[in-house]
């Protein structure tokens, strides 16, 4: 979708093509509407770049939901050693698209991305 005029909302770049993602599926293939009235009353709109780093902060998020919750002894979508494992590689992906950009993500920090990774390890060994 393009935003025609206005800027970026989160790096300010201005006079470029804005998107925003609406409806989607999560890392996990769940449905989202992140535009419905009752939680988006303003929505906002993101050059390419930062539409990428959005959608790494929200497969980050949900694998680390998840994974909470695997931990915490609650139904998690990562019993699945098949989803566990996807979602292990999408981790390391994320760090090194963070590691091979040269502006830090205003979104994400990679430590807590390399964080998460050594925690995913330290659970793959227990099991």
């Amino acid at each position: 979708m393009d935003g025609g005029a206005g800027s970026c909302n989160a790096c300010g770049a201005a006079g470029i093509a804005l998107m925003k993602l609406s409806l989607g599926k999560d890392f996990f293939g769940r449905a989202y509407d992140r535009l419905s009235p009752s939680s988006d009353q303003s929505p906002k709109w993101y050059c390419e770049s930062c539409s990428m780093q959005k959608n790494l902060q929200r497969d980050f998020r949900d694998i680390r939901a998840e994974f909470e919750k695997l931990t915490a002894g609650q139904t998690s979508e990562l019993t699945k050693t098949e989803t566990f494992q996807r979602a292990a590689l999408r981790l390391r992906e994320i760090a090194a698209i963070l590691g091979a950009t040269s502006d830090q993500s205003l979104f994400l920090a990679a430590p807590d991305v390399e964080q998460l990774i050594g925690r995913f390890q330290t659970t793959t060994m227990q099991a």
